[in-house]
């Protein structure tokens, strides 16, 4: 069932070091795919941070243990007051699964809102609100609805929309009245921060306030998945959905994939009331490795190198040269119809046609198959498989960027 990166010539990976990785014939490749290693491939201050406390100990999180303890205290420090309490898990898909009871349990309603083409995870409960999964499985369950993704390139309201914001956000609220008009009640919306399996999006700003405020007057939640894009990636904040604004604060946060640079740990940051109202049913949530000792070891450890090593300022650094030299190709081959992006998260959009943009889904997959036999790893995402995905680990330099584009110059040329 696993589908391999290029899949007809897979490459097999024996060691990594930073944003490179290295085959069994030790050949180096640039990775320009890895968020997970978000701070860099085998990181000497996560490898010892993780040594040291397994030396030591790791085990069942029932005990008490000062790391546990002393990460919360450190995340909470990234988010608005209100996301003080925490719930520390394993994954990505654990964390959004968590997500979803918490917000069920909070608002006694059951029904979810996504976008369309969203992915949250594996779960059987995430795959029932991920659109690019159940729309090729079992199909749509009638407590789902699924909202137009705020995509202002190809999506359904453009660039030049007088008021893109306030109509993207009506279609949630026309969700809203549909559902209660059938007798039923919405949860959560539930929302990547920056969709990423859509197509590498970037919301426009405001869009998130005015879909929470439909939301909470409907007795709903806002839920921002931050698992691809949190702990700084995006540059100039520590969580994209800051990108929206600083009068935006979410109810529930889930975050994973980075937060553990390649090591299993996950996290969910609510409100004070959500949590009671989860803990009022008297049953409780355990999960037996998550917040592990190791684990926050390794959390705490991520959370000094982005800060030690000024990688918030770098992707910002880094990401606006390489959104440029992209710009620059976008000029010159037809074939690139738009470049979006925040700090080290990217996409390039490929078209056939400018006037219609239908996706150039064979040329992108060409494109990466090409790179890959110069030495770089790429990927593409979004619904027609013709965005080009940059979520490269976060030291990613300049020198990468040059030789990333020129390389693809070269190609389109």
């Amino acid at each position: 069932s696993c589908k391999l990166f290029f899949s007809n010539d897979p490459v097999k990976i024996v060691k990594a070091k930073g944003q490179y990785m290295y085959d069994e014939n030790g050949r180096r490749y640039l990775d320009c795919i890895n968020n997970v290693a978000h701070v860099g491939h085998c990181h000497p201050d996560i490898v010892k941070a993780a040594h040291e406390q397994n030396q030591l100990l790791n085990t069942n999180s029932r005990y008490l243990h000062d790391n546990l303890v002393n990460y919360a205290e450190r995340l909470s420090k990234t988010l608005p007051e209100k996301l003080c309490i925490f719930y520390f898990l394993n994954s990505g898909s654990e964390a959004n699964d968590l997500a979803l009871r918490l917000a069920r349990q909070y608002t006694k309603h059951e029904d979810v809102i996504v976008l369309d083409h969203a992915y949250h995870g594996h779960l059987t409960s995430l795959i029932d609100i991920s659109p690019y999964k159940f729309r090729n499985l079992e199909g749509q369950k009638e407590w789902v609805h699924v909202a137009p993704v705020p995509d202002t390139y190809r999506g359904l309201y453009r660039e030049d929309h007088e008021d893109s914001v306030t109509a993207y956000a009506n279609e949630v609220k026309n969700i809203i009245e549909q559902a209660h008009k059938r007798g039923r009640k919405v949860a959560a919306f539930f929302v990547e921060s920056l969709p990423s399996v859509g197509g590498q999006i970037i919301p426009p700003a405001g869009y998130f306030q005015k879909v929470a405020e439909h939301m909470h007057k409907a007795g709903g939640v806002f839920i921002a998945d931050e698992i691809q894009v949190g702990f700084g990636r995006v540059g100039k904040h520590f969580w994209a959905f800051q990108l929206q604004g600083e009068d935006f604060i979410p109810d529930i946060v889930t975050m994973g994939k980075p937060i553990g640079n390649g090591h299993p740990i996950a996290c969910v940051a609510t409100t004070k009331e959500i949590a009671e109202a989860f803990a009022a049913t008297g049953v409780e949530y355990f999960n037996t490795f998550g917040g592990n000792p190791v684990s926050c070891a390794i959390g705490l450890a991520v959370l000094d190198v982005i800060e030690k090593e000024h990688l918030q300022a770098h992707a910002t650094e880094v990401g606006n040269f390489l959104m440029k030299l992209l710009k620059e190709q976008k000029i010159k081959h037809p074939i690139i119809g738009d470049v979006r992006g925040s700090g080290l998260f990217i996409g390039v959009d490929l078209i056939k046609d400018q006037a219609e943009r239908t996706p150039a889904t064979a040329e992108a997959e060409y494109l990466i198959t090409r790179l890959k036999e110069e030495y770089i790893l790429l990927s593409t995402d979004g619904p027609g498989r013709n965005v080009l995905k940059f979520k490269p680990p976060m030291c990613f330099n300049m020198e990468d960027a040059k030789f990333v584009v020129d390389t693809i110059d070269k190609l389109l040329t």
